[in-house]
């Protein structure tokens, strides 16, 4: 028992010492918690870093991993407030899970600025120190739909069974996320506004997950063979699955062409851009994003007022980081 007990305190010391140090070390400046929903996620990825690079210098972060479980993510905000941060970056799990989040960030008096994944809008009017940054994820889904509208109108060959209809598998990220229901939306409406007529073959989820995506295009290859004209797909790494089970399949090679579309625009899928087995994809800008986040987040932290931070902010609480269309003409812009 003595020897547990004196386990403890070295335990006990040793972290209070760590938070000490991590205080001194953070030499006048402020600290700001921030959580992502999963550090794997590529396009989170990117975000993380520029949160980073902009706080150089100007404050300190903690910066946690939620392992995609909201549970940890709820115990992680929880410690933020418990060790009296000056603000919060959220990138939620679970989008229904702000408005208890918010709660306890108000109750401590710790300023929350939300990020990639919206809370609902009801959450977001709970206090008037909740920010959100992000994009408004029907544009993408438009962007998609007009990149597959124009290759299609281009390519009558495109249409392998001459019938004017484009037959179409859907790839969708999380189920019941903003930006997975509004891409899958608004891509089909995007293509039927461009006097397109269009038919779903089949609609299933990857998670984002570029694994996951090869095993669905798999199964999809095997049940529908070459009735499948287009694959769009909500984000890139799942588009890039889609990519890798058609290249074992002998596409991009040969004169074999199926047109995949993504969203995000991250490194790898510019590569398979200037490689020509992407068709197209769209700029959700980490690297703005991440910007807006930080600098909202380091107003609120040290008393200024977000509206001076350089970012027009709508409805007192959203900053929206516009997408932008990213094709084999115009890809080398963003390397």
């Amino acid at each position: 028992m003595k020897i547990v007990l004196a386990a403890l305190l070295v335990m006990t010391a040793f972290g209070s010492a760590a938070f000490a140090g991590c205080a001194r070390r953070g030499g006048g400046k402020p600290e700001i918690g921030v959580a992502i929903y999963k550090f794997d996620d590529t396009f989170m990825s990117y975000t993380r870093n520029a949160i980073e690079q902009n706080a150089q210098g100007k404050a300190v972060l903690t910066t946690v991993d939620s392992r995609n479980a909201q549970p940890v993510q709820n115990g992680q905000v929880e410690q933020f407030i418990a060790r009296k941060m000056k603000a919060i970056a959220i990138n939620p799990v679970d989008r229904s899970a702000a408005g208890a989040i918010i709660d306890k960030a108000k109750a401590g008096n710790v300023p929350v600025v939300f990020f990639n994944r919206e809370p609902f809008a009801g959450d977001m009017g709970k206090w008037d120190k909740v920010y959100y940054v992000g994009a408004k994820a029907e544009d993408s889904g438009t962007m998609q739909g007009e990149i597959v509208a124009e290759y299609w109108k281009a390519n009558p060959a495109a249409d392998k069974n001459g019938d004017g209809v484009i037959q179409y598998i859907m790839l969708k990220g999380e189920p019941g996320h903003q930006d997975a229901e509004l891409r899958t939306e608004f891509s089909i409406k995007a293509v039927e506004a461009a006097g397109l007529r269009v038919q779903l073959l089949a609609e299933d989820t990857a998670l984002w997950d570029r694994p996951r995506a090869v095993e669905k295009m798999d199964a999809f290859r095997a049940r529908f063979g070459d009735q499948i004209e287009v694959v769009f797909c909500n984000n890139d790494d799942m588009a890039l699955g889609v990519i890798e089970s058609l290249r074992k399949a002998g596409f991009f090679s040969g004169g074999r062409y199926l047109p995949v579309v993504g969203v995000d625009a991250t490194a790898p899928a510019l590569q398979a851009l200037s490689e020509g087995s992407l068709l197209g994809t769209v700029l959700n800008d980490a690297r703005n994003q991440g910007k807006a986040t930080f600098d909202i987040s380091y107003a609120l932290a040290t008393g200024a007022s977000p509206a001076d931070a350089g970012w027009t902010i709508t409805g007192g609480k959203y900053v929206w980081v516009p997408y932008q269309k990213v094709t084999r003409e115009n890809y080398r812009n963003f390397q």
